[in-house]
């Protein structure tokens, strides 16, 4: 048994990150999926998404099916996220209609893995209240996956093994996309920022990059196989190879990648205290690298982003924003915001309104601040209300809607560039895509254009989507 230690978890050495090749592997006697199905379960980001893409070519690879129904399957994985109490509350949710499942069915294998393996009072919870769960593995170790699982299947005892440390990189993992024409391409992993509130850099390491003739290539390969558009994946991308290079960064990789021809090239998440000018350039010089930027500024107030460890001020985002709105041609960003958090007054919640007023975001992902133990945070004096939060974050809600329904509108009637990506799910005579600003757009046209990149004129803007027609 192998569990996790915060404080382990926290240590950053200058220890040369190992990039590994050859460690996973799939020997015949870990092919004991024949005739049986699997089910996984994703929360949280895209990192995970992809990690739970990635398990599944793994299981495929040992014999397994996919299986949509939870109930039928064999083994079922939770794949979760740590960053808020609410993910939490579903995992254990889901775990205890499990357990019923697990009564009917004594046989299946009930694995949880992910951000919430990686902290050190879920797994105390699960030695001491979920002895029934099979295995525990966490973000260091995904690779292990088919050694894990067999050695379940075969001891038939719980299996934990959560590694807290700095982290290594871990190539030629198989994954299986969920979509034929687009895919995450992981960039780098794990993150050394430490804003008070994030338990991110506790659970996914330290901040290491892939080289990056292994993301280009990687590349390459996905446009072999028909993939038109791909995100460039990371913690914070914004500071890809500053761990592994002197004079190579993510401007660097955004022209090489660029270089390769793939049409359409997103990133995700940036931060804004490493986003350069040279970015900005890259970003406008080529029409593949998409003008859209996910920029989280979490507060308007410098006294409430000086508590949260963000090492920028209110200023220097806005001067950052200017740049972006004037230098890239028809840019959309957005962001995330943090109500609530310990301390807030009214006046530094006011302070995130005028940010928001004058920012007017395309979108935003708003939350209440919720409480991660191990954090600083979580040590600081909470006196703001719940009634409080969620009434500030009602108030924040309307600034968004209209922002966001202001900023669609400016579309009405203008053609855009369009990935259509399959069929409505409300409406099968309708299909569905994004503009190359990220935005939803539900389009009147052939079935034949699913996959590919069409011109799209806009002729209904609502908050969250657009409507249109194929040129």
């Amino acid at each position: 048994m192998k569990t996790p230690n915060m404080l382990e978890a926290k240590k950053r050495t200058n220890n040369k990150v190992n990039i590994l090749y050859d460690e996973y592997k799939i020997t015949n006697d870990m092919k004991i999926g024949k005739n049986k199905t699997y089910h996984i379960k994703t929360y949280g980001c895209q990192m995970n998404e992809h990690d739970t893409e990635m398990m599944c070519a793994m299981l495929e690879e040992m014999g397994y099916t996919k299986c949509d129904e939870m109930e039928e399957a064999d083994v079922i994985l939770l794949n979760t996220c740590a960053i808020r109490e609410n993910a939490h509350n579903k995992v254990f949710g889901m775990l205890g209609r499990i357990k019923h499942l697990r009564e009917k069915r004594p046989n299946i294998i009930v694995g949880l893995c992910g951000c919430m393996a990686q902290e050190e009072v879920v797994i105390d919870e699960i030695k001491n209240k979920l002895k029934w769960l099979d295995l525990v593995f966490g973000t260091h170790n995904i690779h292990r996956l088919p050694v894990l699982l067999n050695e379940v299947s075969r001891k038939k005892e719980q299996e934990i093994e959560v590694y807290s440390k700095e982290g290594d990189i871990i190539e030629n993992l198989p994954y299986i996309r969920d979509n034929k024409f687009k895919s995450w391409v992981n960039i780098m992993y794990g993150c050394d920022k430490f804003c008070t509130y994030c338990i991110v850099p506790y659970t996914r390491g330290k901040q290491r990059s892939r080289k990056h003739e292994d993301i280009v290539r990687e590349v390459e390969n996905l446009i072999k196989d028909g993939v038109v558009e791909i995100t460039l994946l990371g913690q914070n991308v914004n500071a890809y190879g500053k761990d592994l290079y002197e004079n190579y960064g993510m401007e660097n990789l955004l022209e090489d990648v660029a270089k390769t021809g793939i049409q359409r090239i997103k990133f995700v998440t940036s931060h804004p205290w490493d986003f350069t000018d040279k970015m900005i350039e890259i970003i406008n010089k080529y029409d593949n690298v998409l003008p859209f930027i996910h920029l989280p500024v979490q507060s308007g107030s410098d006294r409430i982003l000086k508590l949260m460890g963000r090492r920028y001020t209110k200023e220097s985002y806005l001067t950052l924003f200017s740049k972006m709105r004037e230098q890239i041609r028809n840019v959309s960003i957005t962001t995330d915001i943090i109500v609530g958090f310990p301390g807030e007054t009214e006046e530094d919640f006011n302070e995130t309104l005028k940010l928001y007023e004058q920012c007017k975001f395309d979108l935003a992902y708003t939350f209440i601040y919720s409480p991660r133990v191990g954090t600083p945070a979580a040590k600081m004096k909470d006196d703001v209300s719940e009634d409080e939060k969620k009434e500030r974050l009602a108030r924040l809600n309307e600034k968004v809607n209209k922002y966001a329904l202001e900023s669609n509108k400016k579309l009405l009637n203008k053609t855009v560039s369009v990935l259509i990506e399959g069929i409505s799910e409300k409406d099968e005579n309708i299909l569905t895509g994004y503009t190359d600003t990220n935005k939803l757009i539900n389009v009147v046209g052939n079935k034949e254009n699913i996959g590919k990149i069409v011109n799209v004129k806009v002729c209904d803007a609502k908050t969250w989507s657009l409507d249109g027609i194929i040129e």
